[in-house]
């Protein structure tokens, strides 16, 4: 090897060594779920016309270091008898999602944000009165101790019936 490559091969080695290495990329926490169905009488309507909507609830959960990450996705399949797009079917309808401290006993809550948004998602149909759809929420994340999870709860209030928000609860996600 000649002098100037040996020069330069020597130069290269000692920046390598220098350089800064480029960041890992982290990889995404992997998030564990659970889900369940809810068979809901609309208490609004005591008619002919079948009125109970199925809504299944999926709530997932994962951790990276000593914050917990939470996002629920609700489907739901309505009741048809209503109008196209009829915004009067609830006075109210939100998610509640929740990350809670995993304890013996009753899990306290760390955290917990609402989603009032589902409403206008649930009224919506499509032109033939079929109310089928899902909503997922943004992801939350707040610092927990060693053993968290994610938890939904449902609130309906159907309008006219007089009982406001009742509240229907879902299967939280598993610990982690």
């Amino acid at each position: 090897m000649n002098p100037i490559n040996r020069a330069a091969a020597a130069a290269l080695a000692a920046l390598a060594v220098a350089a800064p290495t480029a960041p890992t990329a982290t990889a995404a926490p992997a998030y564990k779920c659970a889900s369940s169905t809810r068979d809901i009488d609309d208490t609004s309507y005591d008619g002919p016309w079948p009125d109970n909507w199925q809504i299944t609830v999926k709530t997932c959960a994962a951790r990276s270091g000593g914050t917990v990450y939470a996002y629920a996705e609700v489907k739901w399949d309505g009741a048809t008898f209503h109008p196209v797009d009829d915004p009067t079917i609830f006075d109210g309808a939100k998610l509640r999602l929740q990350i809670k401290e995993s304890r013996e006993g009753t899990d306290p809550v760390a955290f917990e944000r609402d989603f009032p948004e589902l409403e206008a998602r649930l009224e919506d149909s499509t032109s033939s009165r079929q109310r089928t759809g899902t909503y997922r929420t943004p992801t939350i994340s707040h610092s927990a101790g060693p053993a968290a999870l994610g938890d939904s709860v449902l609130f309906l209030d159907w309008q006219g019936d007089g009982r406001g928000y009742q509240r229907h609860d879902y299967t939280a996600s598993p610990t982690v």
